[in-house]
């Protein structure tokens, strides 16, 4: 039997996957597991999650043939030319929806398997065509419940209580300390959706704020599609904080998405990315901005609002602030359900190799059928 693992996304998604082909690779010697990468810059950073965090996991880590003249960057291109590659696996397991694309190219037996990436609560995580994918592991209750009444899902083709990336960071046990004072950090993670981001409203303002600020620090890290690729340019429009020292503007690094900034930060600030989801698994102060003034109340889109004070403008955020880092505790108790619905497994404990040895079961069980 041969898996294979490709990655033609942004980096944060290998996070969600790579773990999985590790202990297939470690649990299943009959498995033939591959890890391949659109760029060498998957590649590398592939090899090097593994020998960091995996090294006795005999992966195979190859490289995807790339598009002549390839422009646009797009995945599709990429899937298209690794067609015939793709189709001599069992299995194809992806972070991502876009890879849906490889059904149009026709894959014969392979079997497509979804492993999703993040555990959010906005609409794009029950798009119909999930019910596309052969199988698909996901977090916890909540997202299985969900995808169950949509009739997205069905017994015996997905599992629940599998989030891998926990598996390699959230039980590495250390917290850097990015200021050198005893400020309170604040995480200010905007999305990349400006129908969704509070970023083309209120983002400069937020920035200002914190720069004129005596009482906190901030790290500025956005959704890694927000300014992909964070090039120079980019850079250049935050050069007026370059020598604030309380501010670390970050449009990209492996720090926003490998949770070094979730773990040692004192309070959330954003609007509907899912990293919130990974940073209240150990519950703290969140603070959401509502730029677009949703009528979100009741909305399960909009169910992580509930982990924290919801403002409509930057006016209201000095007071949103001072709130929620005097009473940590007045969200705590709905965080930790929260995270109790959404993950479906205690903080620290791995799943990885539960979604290697489902995937297989289901792999062995189609195989025999």
């Amino acid at each position: 039997m041969k898996v294979v693992f490709p990655y033609f996304g942004q980096l944060h998604q290998v996070f969600h996957s790579l773990p999985i082909a590790a202990q297939m690779a470690i649990r299943h010697p009959d498995v033939q597991v591959s890890a391949a990468g659109a760029t060498s810059a998957h590649v590398d950073f592939i090899r090097d999650l593994l020998t960091q965090y995996a090294p006795a996991a005999p992966v195979n880590v190859e490289a995807l043939e790339r598009p002549l003249l390839d422009l646009s960057r797009t995945k599709k291109r990429t899937m298209l030319k690794n067609r015939a590659y793709l189709r001599g696996f069992d299995a194809i397991v992806t972070p991502e929806r876009t890879s849906l694309f490889m059904r149009l190219l026709g894959l014969g037996g392979t079997r497509l398997i979804w492993t999703r990436h993040g555990a959010g609560d906005r609409a794009i995580g029950f798009a119909k065509d999930v019910n596309r994918f052969d199988y698909v592991l996901l977090a916890g209750r909540k997202i299985e419940e969900r995808l169950l009444s949509a009739g997205l899902i069905r017994p015996g083709h997905y599992t629940s209580g599998i989030y891998a990336k926990f598996d390699w960071l959230q039980t590495r046990g250390t917290q850097r300390r990015w200021f050198d004072n005893d400020r309170p950090t604040v995480l200010y993670n905007p999305h990349f959706e400006p129908g969704l981001s509070s970023w083309p409203e209120h983002g400069m303002a937020v920035l200002d704020f914190f720069a004129a600020s005596d009482r906190y620090n901030l790290i500025f890290a956005p959704h890694v599609r927000l300014f992909d690729p964070p090039t120079p340019d980019k850079y250049r429009a935050f050069e007026r904080f370059a020598n604030v020292p309380h501010l670390r503007i970050d449009l990209g690094s492996v720090h926003g998405i490998d949770m070094s900034y979730v773990d040692a930060v004192d309070l959330y600030l954003g609007d509907v990315s899912s990293q919130v989801a990974e940073f209240v698994a150990r519950p703290r102060p969140c603070v959401f901005l509502n730029s677009h003034r949703v009528a979100w109340r009741d909305s399960p889109d909009y169910a992580f609002w509930t982990l924290g004070p919801v403002i409509d403008d930057v006016e209201a955020l000095p007071q949103a602030l001072e709130d929620a880092l005097e009473r940590p505790e007045a969200f705590g108790a709905v965080q930790a359900a929260y995270v109790a619905d959404t993950f479906g497994i205690e903080p620290g404990t791995a799943s990885a190799a539960r979604g290697a040895d489902a995937i297989v079961d289901f792999l062995k069980r189609e195989s025999a059928t």
